[in-house]
């Protein structure tokens, strides 16, 4: 696939989930974690862990690269595409382990991508694009985060 047809899926893999919760997010919030993940047979740090993912994935990663694409005449192309290599990688394996693997292939994808742009445009063409559809899944992580928990750990008065 071209750098501009990876674009185009992650584009339309967006607009799939704009409305309708991903299947693996739902089973996840049910409890269904078909990789075994969480500590003694419960299933809350597994979404704690994809929550985790998510949000760095898109809030820290994408928006980073991007703005160092954009932003930075210091930039060069090939240092971004060894982090993208190394750090991003990394989280399309742990998107699976926490038992999201079609979110671990669009990672996986968008880092097999990004190491065939050839200009930092291209790069942050792309990144905008994953960035959009990695928003979009951490909306639906975060939707199934059990946030009701937390009232049974109410600050206490100094």
């Amino acid at each position: 696939m071209t750098v501009d047809e990876v674009i185009a899926r992650f584009e339309q893999e967006r607009e799939k989930i704009w409305f309708e919760q991903p299947a693996e997010i739902a089973d996840l919030g049910k409890g269904i974690v078909p990789r075994g993940t969480g500590s003694r047979g419960q299933y809350l740090s597994t979404i704690i862990f994809a929550e985790g993912e998510a949000r760095t994935l898109a809030d820290e990663m994408l928006w980073g690269l991007i703005r160092v694409a954009e932003d930075s005449a210091e930039a060069d192309l090939k240092t971004l595409q060894l982090l993208i290599r190394e750090i991003i990688g990394y989280k399309a394996d742990f998107f699976d382990f926490v038992s999201l693997p079609e979110a671990a292939k669009m990672v996986h994808l968008y880092v097999a991508t990004a190491e065939r742009c050839t200009s930092l445009d291209e790069l942050a063409r792309l990144s905008h694009a994953a960035l959009s559809w990695a928003n979009r899944l951490h909306m639906w992580v975060d939707f199934i985060l059990p946030w009701g928990l937390g009232d049974g750990f109410r600050r206490v008065k100094a």
